[in-house]
């Protein structure tokens, strides 16, 4: 078995300037102009550069060769692969110089090279957060509390298990913790697995990942493990923000426009909403629009509590001029409802937006004394009714939430919060479409929000429906306009088929690498054989019919197809027959976090599995095919139980549909497997015998198209 390394520069100060998924796509990139001409020079690279992403909005090629060119007098002076990072990041920080800074926020945490200082003050915020909710945790409570002036943070984050757990904080059940390797001394394979496990059940939870792979978990980056766990813990602190989770918010609204507004708006929009709902009423003339420069004079803060707790304030701070006094006694007045203190006086001077945010959303949670509901916002019944009417039906709600999660992970520049809102102008499915397609869309045609005028947003979804034709998908009567008014029914069944497409394309690009040709499109029943036939060879009975066989609802079928993929993956003294409902529930959670955590990026939920949902059954079975299809010819229990317990490079936590799909390279060109840094090690004849056998095998079973 091989070892995973992971890129090595032998700068240290150079290779701590790129995250591993960063190094391995540049490296790809270095090997590729290589191999057109057997070396590489300064000559090479103002066409590459120009066409990168990062920096294709910022310069053209002749500036590109003109900046390379004032370090690198010689065009035909040869460039070893160290040379050629640091002409990137020289690149790199012209365009950041350029365009005046990069600006990072708390959803979508700083994970690229540009920042890496590390923000001490919301590192010991986060340390006591950690401190307070893992506090009782079997496991961690030997290593807790955690000191924040140390690196023991850091130090804890290398195992694995932290940021698991605190996963389960903020979105209890997301990881079946029986799945979680909690020896006190793992193995590298272990240790491995669990940061599979965590960056693809963070995906799952809707944090941003796609710069950030295993290795940079194991040497635990401080600026990237805090700007993970800053969205986990954000993901925490809004997760009721919403009108499912609190009806009450109805209250900020005034009619039913505004109400379908509401549901559109993103948590920590919602949260601006309700501060300034309480502000207006408390007479603050105001308008706070952001958790930095409206709150740090700390007035906000004193008419917020006074407003929500009159009993515990009162008017002295804001006879207070100083600012930071007055930011003293805010945090005193907090301090006397029990909220936690995400921050000091000095942070709300200086405008932290991540530890104000935090703050406010903890004011959010506080339930008053007064007998008010949490959130100081009163129940009028008819107005909750309105509200839980908006909502969606389950099943609906479960689609909507894998769509967007699944969306959200690929990367796109837009942030998907609510789907059926986000994609009525068209951008985002456009943005999903260049990731699938390459070269599909015509940005010249397309309009980038915000758009004001109504005929814009339509000729953007007649050109997503443009697209779905183009690449065969069933739209028999469906037109742009469906999009834009929020037709949900048509929203679903195109995002299903942009969905099964790229699951499709992976498998069939999969093919193209590993015999050079691209043969036949993969289909559905290529899926279902391949799954029957492999769990067949491991000796195990189970057999699925199609997708939606009935049978599937026990987790057995799942359960061997994962251990005939991987034999030490599951725990088969976890498992249960699947008879009755609470056995089949473990054996679904137990699935899925088994899939994350050998590498499978999937956004299923356990009622997916139990109630036989067949587009997550196809969905599931193609990304273990996927992540089988990649591992080297020979891969066995034996070889996995290797002396030095070093992982295969597919242990790396960007295996898998979503991340194979997603623009992980710099440059926002669709995934390329023929550079995949998991795809390079994977053993061809292999991939082509599991290939041939799909071929030969065609029986006709319900597909669940």
């Amino acid at each position: 078995m091989s070892g995973f390394e992971g890129v090595i520069v032998s700068d240290t100060w150079l290779q701590s300037q790129f995250t591993q998924v960063e190094l391995r796509t540049l490296k790809s990139r270095y090997l590729s102009i290589r191999n057109q001409s057997g070396r590489v020079i300064v000559g090479d690279l103002p066409p590459v550069f120009a066409k990168l992403k990062a920096f294709t909005e910022m310069f053209s090629e002749d500036e590109v060769r003109g900046i390379l060119l004032e370090s690198n007098k010689d065009s035909g002076e040869e460039i070893d692969f160290e040379s050629y990072l640091r002409a990137y990041l020289n690149l790199q920080a012209r365009a950041t110089a350029k365009s005046g800074g990069s600006k990072s926020s708390f959803l979508k945490a700083t994970t690229t090279t540009v920042h890496h200082a590390i923000n001490e003050s919301e590192k010991s915020s986060y340390v006591a957060h950690i401190n307070s909710y893992l506090a009782e945790d079997s496991f961690l409570k030997k290593f807790l509390p955690l000191d924040p002036s140390t690196n023991s943070l850091f130090d804890l984050a290398k195992g694995g298990v932290l940021l698991c757990k605190l996963i389960n904080v903020a979105v209890p059940g997301t990881i079946d913790e029986r799945a979680i390797n909690t020896k006190t001394s793992l193995n590298p394979w272990e240790r491995n697995e669990n940061h599979t496990l965590c960056l693809n059940s963070a995906k799952a939870i809707g944090c941003t990942v796609v710069n950030i792979g295993t290795q940079d978990l194991v040497e635990a980056r401080p600026y990237l493990v805090l700007g993970l766990i800053s969205q986990i813990i954000k993901i925490q602190l809004l997760a009721d923000l919403n009108l499912k989770k609190t009806p009450q918010l109805v209250e900020l609204v005034d009619d039913s426009k505004d109400v379908e507004e509401l549901l559109g708006l993103p948590p920590e929009k919602v949260l601006l909403k309700w501060m300034n709902f309480h502000l207006k009423k408390a007479g603050y003339e105001k308008q706070v629009t952001n958790f930095s420069s409206d709150v740090k004079d700390g007035e906000a803060y004193a008419y917020l509590l006074n407003a929500l707790a009159p009993e515990h304030s009162g008017p002295a701070a804001l006879d207070k001029k100083d600012p930071t006094e007055r930011a003293n006694l805010v945090l005193e007045q907090a301090e006397k409802l029990d909220c936690k203190r995400y921050l000091t006086p000095k942070d709300i001077v200086e405008g932290s937006p991540n530890l104000n945010l935090a703050f406010v959303a903890q004011i959010f949670h506080h339930r008053q004394e007064t007998g008010l509901l949490k959130n100081g916002l009163t129940t009028d019944s008819k107005k909750m009714s309105f509200a839980e009417m908006m909502t969606d039906d389950a099943e609906t709600s479960r689609e909507e939430r894998c769509f967007r999660l699944w969306i959200n992970s690929l990367g796109t520049a837009t942030y998907v919060n609510n789907l059926f809102e986000d994609v009525r102008n068209g951008w985002v499915l456009l943005e999903v479409l260049d990731k699938i397609s390459s070269g599909a869309v015509n940005w010249k045609k397309a309009t980038k929000p915000p758009i004001k005028m109504p005929f814009r947003k339509v000729e953007n979804c007649n050109q997503v429906i443009e697209i779905g034709k183009e690449l065969n998908f069933s739209l028999v009567n469906v037109a742009g306009n469906d999009i834009v008014q929020g037709n949900k029914k048509l929203i679903l069944a195109y995002l299903w088929q942009l969905m099964r497409f790229s699951m499709l394309q992976l498998l069939k690009n999969l093919r193209l690498h590993s015999q050079g040709k691209a043969g036949k499109e993969i289909t559905d029943v290529d899926i279902l054989n391949w799954a029957n036939k492999k769990v067949k060879k491991a000796g195990r009975t189970s057999q699925m019919d199609s997708f939606k066989d009935r049978n599937l609802s026990s987790g057995v079928f799942f359960l061997e197809l994962l251990s005939a993929v991987e034999p030490r993956v599951v725990n088969w003294s976890l498992a249960t027959k699947g008879e009755t409902e609470e056995d089949k529930k473990l054996n679904a959670t137990y699935i899925i976090s088994v899939a994350r955590k050998l590498g499978c990026s999937i956004f299923l939920l356990p009622e997916d599995i139990i109630e036989v949902n067949q587009k997550m059954m196809l969905t599931l079975t193609a990304s273990i095919m996927y992540w089988s299809l990649q591992q080297p010819e020979g891969e066995s229990e034996s070889s996995l139980n290797s002396p030095d317990g070093s992982p295969t490079a597919s242990a790396d936590g960007e295996t898998g549909l979503a991340s194979a799909v997603s623009k992980l390279s710099m440059d926002g060109a669709a995934s390329d497997n023929a550079t995949s840094p998991h795809i390079e090690n994977e053993n061809p004849s292999k991939v082509e015998n599991e290939q041939s056998s799909l071929e030969n095998e065609k029986n006709d079973p319900s597909d669940g198209k």
